[in-house]
């Protein structure tokens, strides 16, 4: 009889594991307490300095080149721990994050609403994000729902940009 699967590997510590360290960004996703939200905050800095350097084509390039990273590096993650879509992997709300924020200008308000907007959807996980989530398996499957999740806060930022500036 083969041994039970352990569903929740330890983590090698983030910087003695090249896939580890970007999956978890850094080791964000290892911290207690809705790592999520963790992984979000810490896409923060990043967008607002390639916005406000490089301007929206270089965020969503950016998100782009995180979500094909992203992917890569949890489906090696996914093969260690044999879990489908483990807590400590962030790297998704990182590249859903950049997405959310495309429309966004430099102003607070902005990063503030595409922030709360992209956790919303994250969490409530709307259709067609539910669906991502439950139906694509694999690295792709991690990295799915949170673009779908962003995309549906992009749209949500776009419009109250429209209606208020």
């Amino acid at each position: 009889m083969p041994p039970p699967v352990n569903r929740h590997a330890p983590y090698s510590p983030p910087w003695r594991d090249g896939a580890t360290f970007v999956a978890t960004v850094g080791g964000i996703g290892l911290l207690p307490h809705a790592p999520g939200t963790w992984g979000s905050l810490a896409a923060l800095p990043v967008a607002w300095l390639l916005l406000d350097r490089l301007g929206p084509l270089a965020l969503g390039v950016a998100a782009i080149l995180v979500f094909l990273l992203g992917w890569w590096v949890s489906a090696l993650v996914l093969r260690r721990t044999r879990d489908d879509d483990p807590g400590p992997i962030v790297v998704d709300e990182v590249a859903g994050q950049l997405t959310a924020l495309i429309p966004a200008t430099t102003e607070l308000w902005q990063f503030a609403l595409g922030f709360v907007l992209f956790r919303v959807a994250d969490i409530v996980k709307p259709w067609p994000v539910s669906w991502a989530d439950r139906q694509i398996k694999g690295g792709l499957g991690v990295m799915m729902d949170d673009i779908l999740a962003g995309i549906y806060a992009l749209a949500g930022l776009s419009v109250v940009r429209e209606l208020l500036v």
